[in-house]
């Protein structure tokens, strides 16, 4: 009996500790592990911050670098300091502002003095939380945070000299700071600086809990002695206190975009007190709420905490940009004033692919301020975010993605805005003359020769125009419904028949060599491969095109099966590889899922649980890319409920497979939607049946509306594919455009845009059985024109205009563009004997070695040291001329130098060459739009067989930021030997 006893008590012993155990993880927060991200290329920061908030008070380890875009990397070992502005995931650096810095004995100015070396086994992070102890001065220190105030908690050592440091200076360059020591415990101030936001305001107050001793001022490495203050462009200062043994000094820092009095205002306001504790569960009660807005069950532990800080992250951004009293710093840089949350930091080219759509389940009435501040931004800045950080517009990434964001908003049923100004802004985005949107308007086309990422700019403008078109057929505006439908299918101009890929247009001709793996200026931080399957707005008629659905299956499986390796240049972007699926970057993250749309969901079942696993994991290096403000994490929370929105604009979304046996998401308007998903397991991961609330469901999307009624998705899982699930009519989704379709432009299919003698010109069309018109006397043709039908044979330089007609469908826009004769025995010979080297944003530039034909040149260049060309022209024969001519074209309205010497050789064997002439650059530095130059030199008369020109650093760029997305080309135009 005794021994039953001792038995039965064991057993109570044991389920004890294992119900500690399980307890120790019993809240969505115990499942977020705020490192991940913080190493590789994640770029995300380990500090304290509230969901959206104002603070992101973190460690800084690194000053610059890519890979120090957050401020902090796992990889490092050095603290500077903490500050209290951090971006989450970025590819450009910025932030890092009012740095403090605890330390003990003398005073030290310089940056890599006052560094403490740390150990991650002293570290610790937490929603709302960071700690780590200061290995050099044996400090602890812990950071939390309110929505718009930092809070230190320092423990020192003893000693007679404990300081805290605040160094305005620390990291990007500043324009106008200032501080003041404002009594024995607090002190004021405000930081202007220039970054990837070209003119970012902070104001603080810091308050500290006990009277410092002393403090010392700093201006531009000069103490100084017997003031309270300073202004200028390098600020630091010291207080200094005596401390006992563990003895804790608090700081609260409240910053403010508008002012020190709003800074302070926030700081009154959010944090009266000076209990560090109540802050940090406060913080920690707050993300739980948000974090449980979806709860999972089942799954390991990295599972979760994969998934809840995917969630967490997707939580971060946008920041909150007004204060307590509504004032905010605006697109004009003006003070403002709203009556709802205005926000700032909108990575749109990302985040309206996974997060926004997120945000339109969880985030409801946020998702209504987001709107309500892109109007504002418009209202006082002329347009609607690009990549908006703190008042500024970086002009980063391409698009007009604020769009799809309104509108996906809108078809969902959140229109508390005013979808009139809301329509307006996107309408003025549209209609802008830059970027490629000139041309793309008037011709239906961005030629790759006028316009940098030209494919990539069009297929975002297009799917973009869809979304105007669906808005504007809901508000009852048929004329700019028909005018943004049309545009909407301006890819149709870029899709080229003959290797099924969406493909440059130099004029009329398709760039060439073509080779889709080759990341190159025609596409943003892509290639052919990752952005030939951007049409999301009408999928059918792209697979039409293809050939109907089985051929654009088939080329998904080209894509997923393709060797993993790239060429042309370095693209730090392009990570996560599956084939040339690239999961590291956004233009990618759709592409898995289009296997639902040609009956094969099973595809997407198999792409997306293997994506889950391969590219997330519980670790610092735990993201395959840059985090990018959220999207990363949210594509990873969407995907696990088991859907992603692959068309934002429309009402549904795609399903894929569920990472967690039962997921319940808590809306807004008190309802739960359930997913559950039976039989679940590793190998389980294909759907075999489904049923809503009961009833059988063979559809392979779902609606949101089923979603925001609340109820429950219930899968049926299994070890192998079910080939008749979610397929067939009305269980197959479907995004096409059946309206105001267009007649695609034609393209010349064969021949060269030089030539020699005599060449034969082909014209071609996507759509198949178009009529194409053409003259070659310069007039508009019309169907009274001559009709293509067999080669065309030009012997001079000839322009050919050309239209496409087909019965049933408006004409084409006119295709024009004139092929030019080489007199005889001309050549141009161009070499780019440098290294590719690319980096995202930043002192960025492309350059780019144009001619036409099959020696097509091109590369990158980053930094500050330009590069060489080299041409040679064959005069066929010795021949006597008296002038030489070499021409570069400036384009694409980035500042760039021209070279800055250009030198003449001739030769009669074309191998050993004689100088014989040498020009300077005599173009004047940071001239912005088109702009051509030529580098002209007379003789009496020279005679030779060959011609060499140089020149030397071409595109030599200043060391400053160009305008995200603003790159630099240079064309060697032309060379002309009279």
């Amino acid at each position: 009996m005794k021994n039953i006893k001792i038995v039965f008590l064991l057993i109570i012993v044991v389920l004890f500790l294992n119900s500690c155990n399980n307890s120790k993880l019993n809240k969505p927060t115990d499942f977020v592990n705020p490192f991940i991200g913080t190493g590789g290329h994640g770029h995300t920061y380990p500090g304290a911050a509230l969901p959206f908030g104002m603070v992101q008070l973190s460690p800084d380890t690194r000053l610059d670098g890519w890979d120090g875009c957050g401020g902090y990397h796992y990889s490092d070992s050095i603290i500077y300091g903490f500050s209290h502005t951090h971006l989450s995931g970025t590819g450009c650096s910025d932030y890092g502002d009012i740095l403090l810095m605890p330390t003990v004995g003398e005073i030290q100015w310089d940056n890599a003095k006052y560094a403490s070396s740390f150990k991650h086994d002293n570290e610790k992070a937490k929603p709302g939380y960071y700690q780590v102890l200061l290995d050099k001065y044996k400090v602890n220190a812990e950071l939390t945070t309110s929505r718009r105030v930092g809070f230190h908690k320092y423990t020192f050592p003893e000693s007679k000299q404990s300081n805290i440091l605040i160094d305005l200076k620390h990291r990007d360059r500043v324009i106008d700071s200032y501080l003041k020591i404002t009594g024995k415990d607090e002190l004021e101030g405000y930081r202007r600086s220039m970054a990837w936001a070209t003119d970012q305001h902070v104001y603080f107050v810091a308050k500290f809990s006990k009277p410092f001793e002393n403090y010392q001022i700093v201006l531009n490495d000069t103490l100084q002695k017997d003031k309270s203050g300073a202004k200028g462009l390098n600020i630091k200062a010291y207080v200094s206190f005596s401390t006992k043994k563990d003895e804790v000094i608090y700081v609260k820092v409240g910053i403010s975009a508008v002012s020190i009095e709003n800074a302070r205002k926030n700081l009154e306001t959010e944090i009266a007190d000076w209990n560090f504790d109540k802050i940090r569960q406060n913080a920690d009660s707050i993300w739980n709420k948000e974090l449980s807005k979806i709860e999972v069950e089942g799954g390991t532990e990295d599972q979760k905490k994969i998934f809840y800080t995917s969630l967490y992250h997707s939580f971060l951004n946008p920041n909150t940009y007004s204060d307590v009293d509504g004032q905010y710093r605006g697109r004009d840089l003006k003070v403002h004033k709203s009556t709802f949350d205005y926000y700032t930091v909108f990575s749109l080219w990302d985040t309206y692919r996974a997060a926004h759509p997120l945000f339109t389940l969880v985030q409801q009435n946020r998702t209504a301020d987001f709107i309500k501040t892109f109007i504002r931004q418009y209202e006082e800045g002329g347009l609607l975010p690009v990549w908006e950080l703190s008042g500024n517009e970086t002009g980063c990434m391409i698009g007009y993605h604020a769009v799809p964001v309104i509108v996906d908003a809108y078809m969902k049923g959140i229109r508390d805005f005013d979808v009139e100004k809301a329509y307006a802004a996107m309408k003025a985005s549209a209609e802008q003359d830059k970027l490629g949107l000139k041309s793309y308007k008037s011709c239906g086309i961005i030629y790759g020769n006028e316009e940098g990422e030209s494919v990539s700019k069009l297929l975002e403008y297009a799917y973009d125009d869809w979304c105007i078109a669906q808005i504007a057929k809901v508000l009852n505006k048929a004329d700019d419904y028909k005018y943004y439908i049309e545009r909407a299918q301006s890819y149709k101009n870029l899709l080229d028949p003959e290797t099924g890929f969406m493909r440059a247009r130099m004029n009329d001709f398709w760039f060439s060599p073509f080779d889709p793996f080759e990341v190159n200026f025609n596409y943003t931080e892509a290639n052919a491969w990752q952005y030939s399957f951007y049409v999301p707005q009408d999928v059918s008629g792209f697979a039409n095109y293809l050939g109907g659905k089985t051929k654009l299956a088939e080329k998904l499986d080209q894509l997923f099966k393709a060797d993993s390796k790239t060429s042309g240049r370095e693209q730090a972007d392009i990570t996560g590889l599956i084939g040339q699926y690239a999961h590291g970057n956004e233009p990618s993250h759709h592409i898995a899922y289009l296997y639902n749309f040609v009956g094969q969901p099973w595809k997407t079942q198999e792409l997306i649980h293997r994506i889950q696993n391969e590219m997330y994991a519980n670790k610092p290096d735990g993201l395959c890319g840059n985090e990018d403000c959220g999207q990363m994490s949210a594509w990873l929370v969407m995907s696990a409920m088991g859907f992603y929105a692959v068309t934002p604009g429309t009402d549904y979304y795609i399903i894929g497979t569920p990472m967690f046996k039962k997921t319940s998401i808590k809306l807004e308007n008190g309802k739960v939607f359930t997913i559950k998903a039976n039989k679940l397991s590793d190998k389980n991961f294909y759907i075999s049946s489904a049923k809503l609330n009961g009833i059988e469901y063979n559809k392979s999307f779902i609606t949101q509306k089923d979603i925001m009624n609340g109820g429950e998705l219930v899968f049926e899982m299994s070890n192998k594919p079910s080939l008749d699930w979610g397929i067939g009519v009305g269980g197959t989704p479907e995004t096409s455009i059946t309206d105001f379709l267009i007649t695609p432009i034609p393209f010349i299919a064969k021949g060269k845009s030089t030539f020699l003698k005599e060449q034969a010109i082909e014209l071609g069309c996507l759509e198949k059985n178009a009529n194409i018109y053409y003259t070659l006397d310069g007039s508009v043709p019309t169907k009274k024109a001559t009709v293509f039908s067999n080669p065309i044979s030009i012997n001079k330089t000839t322009t050919i205009k050309a239209i496409a007609v087909k019965d049933g469908l408006p004409d084409s826009k006119m295709m024009s563009t004139t092929i030019s004769m080489i007199p005889e025995g001309r050549s141009i010979k161009i070499t780019n004997p440098y290294a590719p080297q690319y980096s995202a944003g930043g002192n960025m530039a492309l350059i780019d070695l144009i001619r036409g034909g099959e020696n097509f040149k091109t590369g990158t260049w980053q930094g500050y040291e330009g590069v060489d060309l080299e041409a040679v022209v064959d005069l066929g024969k010795k021949q006597a001329f008296k002038e030489i001519t070499v021409g570069f074209l400036q384009d694409i309205g980035a500042w760039i130098f021209y070279p800055s010497e250009v030198e003449f050789f001739i030769s009669e064997d074309g191998k050993t060459f004689k100088n014989i002439a040498l020009l300077k650059n005599n173009v004047p530095e940071n001239k912005e739009g088109v702009m051509i130059h030529d580098f002209t030199k007379k003789f009496s008369t020279i005679t030779a067989k060959y011609v060499k020109v140089k020149a030397k650093n071409i595109g030599k760029c200043p060391p400053w930021h160009l305008g995200a997305g603003g790159k630099a080309w240079i064309f060697a135009d032309e060379i002309v030997v009279k």
